[in-house]
């Protein structure tokens, strides 16, 4: 018989119920050696704090009870560390982390974060290597690219049927075949930290060229949908002819005018019968004016597979923008200004760049620009050195994309987001007549009372009404015509998106860096608890004073898992030596 403080007291009183038939909680135990405890021993007695070196064998303890039939225990203990792999996972209460190889955390971290997009989980299901044909070098490319989304899908497939941290080797050794720039050693031969946003757009790259087939966009984009089963058509895919562009493709509308010359409204100044505006603010007729004096705005479409958070600040040409909030970074790298040819001037001028989101995807990836390249002209190879910005900037739970739209995608959005207004507004005044319906009939009942209330006195009640019916006249009030087809005759604004969707995104997962240099630190992964909630489970509370849940997380320190908070992943603001946001993962909000 021995103790085995993994198990504790309530192990120890079972294994000896096993072989003495005393019902554990009806036996006590007392210890004969020194050393061991002293009285009873209770059920939250910790048995590793015994110093058994001191003890002398044997160790001798006297369990004082009446036995019932030895019969056995009617149910076996079993300990999850006894489970086979594949159902510990069922039972495990943390997801499994992933074996750092040697500066691989940033890999590491992406992994955990796109683990949590089910429409690439399903894209790379459906996926099957095919051998490509070409040159030497295309074929080994081709291979390479197969082999490390095969490798992942097997990959994400080991983190599910094990409670137990995986060892990536086949996935490392697929990325370094893939990406040669991530194989490189150090002077002592040990592999380079590499960027973790760098990998991100690299394994997007390669799946993009890879997983094109039509069912597998149409099969990863409807396992986003919950709770949908209407198959999605051409009209709701928009065109994406592979899944990365379908789940994270940002269709982007890039408009420049030309600020030192008048600017056509349109693409082209030679369109007949446009009125435009001279270089002194004359409006003049389209004809009247000089070819001299007019500049064409440029309108050009681009896809972009994330948004950039500009933290450095910029100059907008009067004044620098000091950028706090991931809102202000967002608007700001979306405009600015620029250096371009001028036709009409026959040399460069300055124009003003406005991006704006013509296409939403499904999932939006924010990269914070922590890090940026420095000259170094004073040095020795004159090779500048890559710093990294410690600024904090702070990010909500939600993020709010109106404003980054184009005006079509913005009057799609409006419909949805006046439609919910109106529902509130109505919300607020059934609430209201409710209350005004209970007051009538409580002032017909206590008459009496009210008649020797003092003039101007009014109670709680009355207080609420007032300061409801003044919300609800300040409201704008939404009228949509009574048309219920006018979202039905509306474009959709990404694929697989609902109808109701009102441009809005949560965040589900962000990868942090930690450490000020650039080239090393270390890379964590956060990932939101998507798991169902047990039933009867406590409400969840909310952060601060905010009406926002404080939901349950992970944070993946390589093969270490944690448990956290919303509130833990909102910290990650940066300004420290704490790990801060590098890239933000958001989902639409259904």
């Amino acid at each position: 018989m021995t103790l085995i403080p993994s198990h504790g007291v309530k192990g120890l009183k079972f294994e000896l119920e096993e072989k003495t038939g005393v019902p554990a909680d009806r036996m006590k135990l007392m210890p004969k050696s020194k050393g061991l405890w002293k009285g009873v021993l209770k059920d939250d007695f910790d048995l590793s704090s015994i110093n058994y070196a001191k003890c002398k064998p044997p160790l001798q303890i006297l369990l004082m009870g009446s036995a019932s039939k030895l019969t056995g225990p009617k149910v076996k203990t079993v300990f999850l560390e006894d489970l086979p792999s594949d159902d510990a996972a069922k039972f495990s209460a943390e997801p499994s982390g992933l074996v750092n190889l040697g500066n691989t955390c940033y890999l590491n971290s992406v992994i955990q974060c796109l683990r949590a997009v089910p429409q690439l989980r399903t894209g790379l299901s459906t996926y099957r290597m095919v051998q490509q044909g070409g040159g030497a070098s295309n074929g080994a490319r081709a291979q390479s690219h197969g082999m490390i989304l095969s490798s992942l899908r097997e990959l994400y497939g080991s983190l599910d049927r094990t409670a137990d941290a995986v060892t990536p080797a086949n996935f490392v050794m697929c990325t370094k075949l893939a990406f040669p720039e991530f194989a490189r050693t150090g002077p002592g031969g040990q592999p380079m930290q590499q960027d973790a946003e760098e990998f991100f757009s690299g394994l997007l790259t390669i799946a993009s060229g890879e997983i094109t087939s039509k069912e597998a966009i149409a099969a990863g984009i409807q396992s986003g949908r919950e709770g949908v089963t209407t198959p999605l058509g051409d009209r709701e895919l928009m065109g994406a002819n592979n899944l990365v562009d379908a789940v994270f493709g940002l269709k982007m509308e890039e408009t420049l005018t030309c600020d030192e010359t008048a600017t056509m409204p349109e693409a082209t100044s030679e369109e007949a019968g446009v009125d435009t505006m001279d270089v002194d603010g004359a409006l003049v007729a389209n004809d009247a004016v000089s070819s001299a004096t007019v500049e064409p705005l440029v309108k050009s479409y681009d896809l972009h597979r994330k948004l950039v958070c500009n933290i450095q600040g910029g100059s907008d040409g009067t004044s620098q923008v000091n950028v706090n909030h991931i809102q202000e970074g967002i608007s700001l790298s979306l405009n600015g200004k620029i250096e371009k040819r001028s036709e009409v001037l026959g040399r460069d001028a300055v124009w003003t760049r406005k991006q704006r989101i013509a296409r939403l995807p499904p999932v939006i990836v924010v990269q914070f620009g922590r890090f940026y390249w420095k000259q170094t002209p004073d040095s020795q190879d004159h090779s500048g050195v890559k710093c990294k910005v410690m600024k904090p900037v702070a990010f909500s739970g939600i993020l709010d994309i109106y404003d980054f739209c184009s005006e079509e995608v913005q009057k799609v959005l409006r419909v949805a987001r006046e439609r919910a207004s109106k529902e509130d507004e109505e919300r607020i005044a059934k609430k209201l007549k409710g209350e005004e319906e209970k007051e009538s009939a409580e002032s017909m009942d206590t008459s009496s009372d009210d008649a020797k209330k003092p003039i101007g006195t009014d109670d709680d009640d009355d207080e609420e009404a007032i300061a409801l019916k003044a919300a609800l006249a300040m409201s704008v009030q939404v009228d949509l015509g009574g048309n219920d087809q006018v979202e039905e005759e509306l474009a959709p604004v990404g694929p697989g998106l609902p109808k109701d969707f009102q441009g809005q995104y949560e965040i589900f997962a962000v990868v942090t860096h930690k450490g000020r240099d650039a080239d090393g630190g270390h890379y964590m992964g956060w990932v939101k608890d998507d798991r169902p909630r047990v039933k009867g489970a406590a409400e969840k509370e909310k952060i601060g004073d905010t009406d926002e849940e404080d939901d349950d997380w992970f944070v993946f320190d390589d093969d270490g898992v944690s448990p956290c908070k919303t509130e833990d992943v909102l910290k990650l603001k940066g300004g420290g030596d704490w790990h801060m946001s590098y890239l933000n993962f958001y989902r639409a909000k259904k």
